[in-house]
């Protein structure tokens, strides 16, 4: 069978299972049950979608693989509706319409044989024949029909024009039916609407339309997305001629062309032209207006008078600390004295510095003087902390400003402001400009508004620098803490901190006794992987009794690489959670039942945000549906929405920010150099409260505190607040 390798042959069969399919490319790993093999032959290839089922044809060659044996390699495949029996049972019990799993696959096929397709699609009230489907499943079945039959029109499309993409199940969700149409007429709107298609993709498409490449709406949108890569980097806009770089290397048209693209969308106002200190800048009209109505929303509030009467401090500050029991260091009680008499104010600093204590002691005499207080934070996390710190509740800014998915906007505004005399913001330095600027519109007039945070974090995960600009404008009084407490100094986890912060190589000497930070070096990459896996499933939970997936989170300076987020969560969700029978694969990722999980995008109609940790509680298979804790509270996603989940046994140091674990384990190895950043190993290391382990070489832990350029971003807030 072996000795024709290399000659192209055809293969046809059944799709036993899917073992792999990635939706981005395509690639998937099937087991066919083919035509004149007696065993089920492995068959590697690239299919817009694929179900267990489904007949195909195969035209390819026989390759001995190193680790996986004999495999058919697929140059090109065909799927085909199937027609047997057994082939109509798989596809309808793959999971792919929701209401039918294997047990009511086998009942339909049972009564209707090989006309079950056309019982679905032409009568569907046949389906309560069927011993269990009541009047609800039948819905689910005929709609779910109804949507596996557009979405594979919308496939079909996409395949005729150079892109194989599961990418279908958001653009059907995103345009519902006339999606063909929208495609057709500006493919590039795609790269405008949905996560996951960026500019290259649309422009495929437009290719294969037939769209020129000097063409207006092509310029134009690449426009539009050299600013939205710079965005995607934290900036609000560009130096014109920068632009003008980058949109030409994108889209390899004369640079004339380009000046007219710039003028047309200067003209309809989505960009905005104007400078920064003296360099011409372009800005996102939306983001230029964010950041002008933050520094105006910020004086409105600044200009009213204080909210409480006066309160004198040398009385105010001996009844905290006899209620407290703490003693304030002249640092800290310099700073409630200036918060009693600030309309707004910063307080900036590291952990350890005192932060909670001054907010604590603040929010105690207000309280005490019936002052109406408000506390929120970016993260659901960083608002559960704040809660736990202060004992007063504190809610994330999306739900203190009362989101409205419908409407896709805030309930509460200048027109019908927040009910509060002081408004408290924790984790400041996480707020990006478009967020900043609706919750400054909705603080009234007449409170205050104390802002906290730690400058010297990773900015903003979204456009602007906000909490930098503020304090750099001087336009309001800030507060630096540099001091670290008594209690908070015999933490080898917040004196290392504060090493970097100041730019000092901590010490990676192994400690005398128990610590709560380590070094354990690691060379390259293939020394560094098994470690973490062997420290995270072994080492740590042996020693300090930590169970490895609740409590301990692996943090990487990068998603890519062979120490990356991606690769460790492959090898550490193998090592902590091995998948059984229950599972689901989607979107190259394997969901079973016990994973730790990452929502990676908001959705306001589940109520999970960006960066939120969930355990996956069930797969349910016959509902097409993943049931996921997060919180203990239990939200549901459909199979085709786990491209917004990801495995979080690994994650990102950016996805982490406003969040704090028991244990962290960061891995710093030369290979991270373009991410190797003083703020990004001190926000790593900032975010283990009980336990800090850095994987890797000493070189790079100095490479990343040396390198404190973390760029500038183009944001133009601290010019307008000055």
């Amino acid at each position: 069978m072996n000795d024709g390798a290399g000659t192209t042959e055809v293969l046809a069969g059944l799709v036993e299972r899917v073992t792999f399919h990635s939706t981005e490319s395509g690639f998937c790993v099937l087991r066919v049950k083919a035509r004149g093999h007696r065993d089920l032959v492995t068959t590697v290839g690239h299919a817009a979608m694929i179900s267990a089922g489904e007949w195909v044809t195969a035209s390819g060659t026989w390759i001995n693989d190193r680790n996986h044996g004999l495999q058919f390699k697929a140059h090109f495949l065909k799927t085909h509706a199937p027609s047997t029996l057994d082939g109509i049972e798989k596809y309808l019990g793959s999971g792919m319409i929701r209401g039918i799993g294997p047990v009511y696959a086998k009942r339909l096929v049972k009564i209707f044989g090989k006309d079950v397709f056309d019982i679905i699609e032409a009568e569907p009230e046949r389906l309560r024949e069927v011993e269990g489907i009541g009047p609800k499943r039948a819905d689910k079945i005929t709609a779910g029909w109804a949507d596996q039959k557009v979405i594979r029109e919308i496939m079909v499309f996409l395949h005729e024009h150079g892109v194989g993409t599961a990418r279908a199940v958001r653009i059907f969700k995103t345009y519902g039916t006339d999606a063909v149409q929208v495609m057709s007429e500006n493919p590039y709107r795609l790269a405008k609407d949905i996560r996951g298609i960026g500019f290259r993709t649309a422009d495929l498409i437009a290719e294969k339309l037939g769209i020129e490449k000097t063409a207006m709406i092509r310029v134009r949108a690449g426009i539009s997305f050299a600013l939205t890569e710079a965005m995607g980097d934290g900036h609000c806009g560009l130096p014109r001629a920068d632009l003008i770089g980058l949109a030409g290397k994108l889209l390899e048209v004369p640079a004339p062309l380009i000046e007219s693209a710039l003028a047309e969308e200067l003209a309809e106002e989505t960009v905005t032209a104007d400078c920064v200190g003296d360099v011409d800048c372009i800005f996102l009209t939306g983001l230029y207006l964010a950041e002008r109505g933050i520094a105006e929303q910020l004086k409105r509030i600044c200009a009213g008078s204080l909210p409480w009467p006066d309160i004198d401090a040398d009385k105010a500050l001996p009844w905290i600390e006899q209620k407290t029991g703490l003693s304030l260091a002249e640092s800290q009680a310099e700073a409630v004295r200036l918060a009693l008499k600030s309309k707004v104010m910063v307080i900036t600093g590291g952990p350890g510095v005192g932060k909670t204590t001054i907010v604590n002691s603040i929010l105690r005499i207000l309280a005490a003087k019936h002052v109406k207080l408000l506390l929120c934070a970016p993260t659901g996390r960083a608002a559960k902390r704040m809660t736990e710190a202060t004992g007063m509740e504190a809610k994330t800014i999306h739900r203190l400003l009362e989101f409205d998915p419908k409407a896709f906007g805030f309930k509460r505004d200048l027109e019908n402001p927040l009910e509060c005399d002081l408004l408290v913001v924790d984790e400041s330095s996480m707020v990006d400009v478009l967020l900043m600027q609706s919750l400054m519109k909705a603080v009234p007039s007449h409170a205050a508004l104390l802002i906290v945070g730690d400058i010297d974090q990773l900015p903003s995960v979204g456009p602007g620098q906000v909490l930098a600009d503020i304090i750099e404008s001087g336009a309001v009084p800030v507060v630096r803490l540099t001091e670290v407490f008594r209690q908070a100094a015999k933490s080898q986890i917040i004196t290392t901190a504060h090493a970097i912060n100041a730019g000092r190589l901590p010490d990676l000497a192994p400690p005398d006794g128990d610590a709560d930070f380590y070094f354990v070096p690691a060379a390259d990459p293939e020394q560094a992987v098994p470690r973490i896996v062997e420290l995270v499933a072994k080492r740590i939970p042996r020693k300090f009794g930590f169970d490895p997936i609740k409590d301990v989170q692996v943090l990487c300076p990068m998603n890519r690489g062979g120490v990356g987020a991606r690769s460790l969560n492959i090898e550490l969700q193998a090592a902590l959670n091995p998948a059984g029978e229950k599972k689901v694969e989607r979107f190259g990722w394997t969901f079973a039942s016990g994973d730790k999980v990452m929502q990676i995008e908001n959705d306001y109609d589940k109520d999970v945000y960006n960066g939120d940790i969930g355990m996956i509680e069930d797969v349910d298979l016959d509902e097409g549906e993943v049931a996921v804790d997060f919180d203990g509270r239990t939200v549901t996603f459909v199979f085709g929405e786990l491209d917004t989940l990801v495995p979080a046994y690994a994650a990102t140091i950016h996805k982490s920010q406003g969040s704090e674990y028991p244990v962290v384990v960061i891995p710093v190895m030369t290979q991270h150099y373009a991410m190797l950043q003083r703020n990004l190993i001190y926000t790593g290391v900032t975010r283990g409260k009980k336990l800090v382990v850095l994987v890797g070489q000493k070189k790079a832990v100095a490479i990343a505190i040396k390198n404190v350029s973390g760029r500038r971003r183009w944001s133009k807030l601290d010019e307008w607040l000055i």
